[in-house]
């Protein structure tokens, strides 16, 4: 028997190892698991067409060509809108002026130094933010490749799609814990996006009108921000409120600003943290302490891709470690929204075609009731 304290500084040691190795090559992990949580999300719509008659061909080829226009418009529509701020900001240079002069005039007031000011002025040079963009707006373009990349990522793993079930048979077959956690993932993975591309586009569209009424530039830029930090959990509203709300300071003052702020915090505390929670609890079934930890491991591990992906990655790690094994049901009760246990209803538990967490107990029972049948005959 090797000591349990062996065991886990070996686990340990091969986690770092695993983490060490998957860093290295998140440029390659990243993209293909977005092209896959992807076509698991529109798997439901091509059995919908399969089931009225469409051929395997053009059930794939609209999903496809849907699947691209989709990608292709929040890209072009971010990098025009980047172009376009770039382009927008050198404009707003005398209003930080001012408002640099403001700040050094309530500085002296409470005896802050000039070196201090000076280092505050600097900080807020408009020119350098127009030259950030514009640094931002190459990388953006930069990213061409990958998206190619995520493309024809789509376009394989989309025509592969509909041999998943035969698959999917044969690893039952052989290990039917494993078929069963796979189902879990990909059940729980398609409620999350569902769930989370509504209100994603429900805080879009509000925070786009409301910035719009008032007057901020780009309200259509800050609206597709919008959308995809909602993907974020925990703290993707605050990152999409950050850029338009230095935007009103720029143009309208402090005041601006203030409104701004409460208005995001307004619809986005309504949606994201009363309403959206409830939803997204019944399809991840993890609490929101794990949660917030997955979100700074994967964004650490895969970068800005990892932090829109950390649910999803922390389903598949889950189903891979946890819920292939009857014997890691303790870790299913210390990370799961409801306590876990049999009362929890996590995806893996209501996806079990057999009915509860308690199956593999009785498939082994009902093995050895065969065996002693087998044995008195």
């Amino acid at each position: 028997m090797i000591p349990r304290g062996l065991v886990v500084l070996l686990g340990a040691a091969a986690a770092i190892i695993v983490a060490a190795g998957i860093r290295s090559v998140a440029w390659l992990i990243g993209p293909v698991f977005l092209a896959l949580v992807i076509v698991i999300s529109v798997a439901p719509v091509q059995r919908w067409f399969r089931n009225r008659g469409w051929p395997r061909w053009a059930v794939t080829l609209v999903l496809v060509l849907a699947v691209y226009a989709v990608v292709l418009a929040i890209a072009i529509a971010v990098i025009v809108s980047i172009a376009r701020l770039t382009t927008a900001l050198p404009q707003y240079a005398a209003q930080s002026r001012q408002l640099t002069e403001s700040v050094a005039n309530l500085g002296a007031r409470f005896g802050v130094g000039p070196a201090e000011l000076r280092q505050a002025a600097e900080s807020l040079d408009l020119g350098k933010l127009a030259a950030l963009f514009g640094s931002l707006l190459s990388d953006v373009a930069g990213l061409a490749g990958n998206l190619v990349f995520v493309l024809t990522l789509l376009l394989f793993l989309s025509l592969e799609s509909g041999s998943v079930g035969n698959r999917l048979a044969r690893i039952e077959a052989d290990r039917p814990e494993m078929r069963e956690a796979l189902g879990g993932f990909a059940h729980g993975t398609r409620q999350y996006m569902l769930v989370t591309t509504v209100f994603g586009l429900i805080v879009a569209v509000l925070d786009g009108i409301a910035l719009a009424l008032l007057g901020i530039p780009l309200a259509v830029l800050w609206g597709v921000l919008a959308f995809v930090t909602n993907y974020i959990p925990n703290i993707g509203f605050i990152i999409g409120l950050v850029p338009p709300a230095l935007l009103a300071l720029l143009i309208g003052g402090p005041g601006l600003m203030v409104v701004v702020i409460v208005v995001y915090v307004v619809l986005n505390f309504v949606i994201q943290s009363l309403i959206q929670p409830r939803f997204v609890g019944d399809a991840v079934g993890l609490s929101v302490t794990i949660t917030f930890v997955a979100l700074a491991f994967w964004t650490w591990l895969l970068g800005p891709l990892g932090a829109i992906l950390a649910i999803p990655l922390t389903l598949l790690a889950k189903a891979v470690m946890v819920d292939v094994d009857p014997r890691a049901s303790w870790v299913d009760a210390l990370t799961s929204s409801a306590g876990g246990g049999d009362q929890a209803d996590t995806p893996t538990s209501r996806h079990r075609p057999r009915g509860s967490r308690s199956w593999w107990r009785h498939h082994e029972q009902a093995s050895s009731r065969s065996s002693m049948e087998g044995a008195e005959a």
